[in-house]
């Protein structure tokens, strides 16, 4: 196979799979109502009405990603929400394993990170922008 191909093939994956699973904690979000959000960002000491962007950060950027639609700002949007959901809800969490042994933030570490490569790599061809 091409090299470019399957960067391309590469990019489309980790840009959609990375899309769908954070939109689905977007979505449960909006099933649950946001108010637990918006209290955690009041408890930091936050407006509360900030609580709202966790709908950018797990709604629009990962439909970002999903259409390939300046994925790498969506990429960027996603890894900020990571830092934010660590620093709100998962600080105590930070030096934990898991009970399975893991790490206790390795999803949010994966999510974070597949961000910043969305971010930096762009979204391949195979994308509404195309590059």
């Amino acid at each position: 196979m091409n090299p470019a191909l399957q960067q391309d093939l590469a990019r489309l994956l980790l840009r959609v799979t990375l899309g769908i699973l954070i939109l689905l904690h977007g979505i449960a979000k909006l099933d649950g109502g946001l108010a637990p959000i918006v209290g955690m960002v009041e408890r930091a000491g936050f407006p509360g009405v900030l609580g709202y962007a966790v709908l950018i950060g797990e709604i629009l950027a990962p439909l970002m990603l999903i259409a390939g639609f300046h994925a790498r700002i969506g990429g960027l949007l996603v890894a900020v929400n990571m830092l934010v959901a660590v620093f709100l809800a998962h600080m105590g969490e930070l030096g934990s394993l898991g009970r399975t042994g893991g790490w206790a933030l390795e999803l949010q570490a994966m999510f974070f990170v597949s961000g910043v490569v969305v971010a930096l790599t762009g979204p391949g061809r195979f994308s509404v922008n195309g590059r």
